[in-house]
């Protein structure tokens, strides 16, 4: 169902601007959930603009169950996902696996990469709680300010969870603009990699050399797991790569004519959920029982990870409600002449309109969903190339990203667990925050460009 309804082009602005201001100011002044405030946001506009009431209905109907099929099996399996990896010791495994390779010197390349993978499957939190005592641990040996490998470690978890799926930001922009994951890991990948070096060693050198930040006591002390207990670097490796290798192999059978023939096999088996599923299933067994824990212990951890999973599909589903309401009411069409006309790319939209959120209202998954429930109610934003819509799911990640201050529970996180005051976060983590904002837009926008 798409109602089209022919309403007042000055109306339908004013309704947007109107209720676009009421979401924020909802948020920001009086503390209102997100997910009723982008609800009531988007109903105030349909409301305002003279939408009749069944188009309304329609909308949120539509809204909440066009994105939430695109995208709650993934944020479900991820977060299991996440949890086994998070209970098994998969993530010190990496991380302690990586330093060695690198050694002491280049330690900070090695928790930038490490953050970059951990954070696919892991909630940024939890990956950074689990990996900062090895942070810690390496400024204690070296005698460097922690932040030479804070950063670069902070970097690496901002990065995977803004650019690459399985991580619910940039797979619910993904379902939104209807673009496949395959093009979004390959695009996502290229960001992020960029960003992270630039966010993540280059400028953790500088924080270092500039900020002398003792470890703090009350973490110095923790006890990192045994070596000796740690799962298999190989194995964990192998099981992470198992849904990116099966879905951009979906994505490259259906291009490649030398790959025809396993067209169907992968139309199968790089299905997002089909991917995910065999890796959650393989890290069960891989990493579960043969750690020695029971199916009932791994029950309740998996039911225990998707505790958090609401809030992200609600937001996320009340995003799509806004895009619905831009596009039914034909407000989508008014902006789309209006960008026409001043001949801006939709990536560089995009990621403007993420940006703004983003430093309005301090929320990375509300910017994400109100830019890509606003891009994607464009005319002819169907039209672009995969590669393209690719580019522009990364400039909403990017801009998303950037500019992390007060309103934003990261800064907080960051701030309290690394031991900063007020003013040398805003030097130090809003500035990488930035860095890795802008730099994954800027590679979006040059990948873009030969789309």
């Amino acid at each position: 169902m798409t109602p089209e309804t022919a309403l007042n082009p000055a109306r339908l602005i004013t309704a947007a601007l109107v209720g676009l201001i009421l979401l924020l100011v909802l948020i920001i002044k009086f503390k209102v959930q997100a997910m009723i405030a982008i609800l009531v946001g988007a109903v105030f506009i349909g409301l305002f603009a003279g939408m009749p009431a069944t188009d309304i209905v329609a909308a949120v109907n539509d809204g909440i169950g066009n994105t939430l099929k695109g995208i709650a099996l993934l944020v479900g399996l991820g977060s299991m996902f996440g949890a086994i990896l998070e209970l098994s010791g998969g993530a010190q495994t990496l991380a302690v696996t990586m330093v060695k390779w690198f050694g002491d010197k280049k330690a900070a390349w090695a928790l930038g990469i490490t953050g970059m993978v951990i954070s696919m499957p892991v909630f940024f939190d939890a990956g950074l709680i689990i990996l900062i005592p090895l942070a810690f641990s390496l400024a204690k040996r070296t005698k460097r300010s922690s932040l030479y490998y804070v950063i670069p470690l902070l970097a690496g978890l901002a990065v995977g969870h803004a650019f690459i799926p399985p991580t619910p930001g940039p797979v619910l922009v993904a379902t939104m603009l209807n673009v496949d994951l395959g093009w979004v890991i390959l695009v996502g990948i290229f960001c992020g990699a960029c960003s992270m070096v630039v966010a993540g060693p280059v400028w953790g050198s500088i924080c270092g050399k500039n900020y002398q930040i003792p470890v703090p006591e009350r973490i110095s002390g923790q006890e990192n797991f045994e070596e000796s207990k740690l799962p298999d670097f190989w194995t964990i490796a192998g099981i992470i790569l198992i849904p990116l290798v099966l879905i951009i192999f979906n994505s490259l059978t259906g291009v490649s004519p030398s790959m025809k023939a396993l067209a169907p096999l992968f139309a199968f088996l790089g299905e997002p959920f089909v991917a995910l599923l065999i890796a959650t299933i393989a890290a069960m067994f891989l990493l579960g029982i043969r750690h020695g824990y029971s199916m009932e212990e791994l029950e309740k951890i998996m039911t225990k990870s998707l505790e958090p999973t609401g809030m992200i599909l609600l937001v996320t589903a009340c995003g799509g409600v806004l895009r619905y309401v831009l596009q039914y009411s034909g407000l989508g069409d008014i902006i789309g002449n209006a960008v026409s006309s001043m001949s801006l790319p939709f990536v560089v939209l995009a990621f403007l309109v993420a940006v703004l959120v983003r430093i309005s209202v301090g929320s990375s998954t509300v910017a994400m969903t109100m830019a890509a429930g606003i891009v994607s109610a464009l005319p002819g934003i169907t039209d672009l190339s995969p590669l393209y819509l690719a580019c522009t799911t990364a400039a909403v990640a990017g801009g998303a990203t950037a500019f992390s201050h007060f309103n934003d529970s990261g800064f907080w996180l960051v701030k309290s667990l690394v031991g900063l005051d007020e003013k040398t976060t805003l030097k130090t983590w809003t500035v990488m925050e930035t860095l890795v904002g802008f730099t994954g837009f800027v590679v979006a926008l040059i990948i873009s460009l030969f789309a």
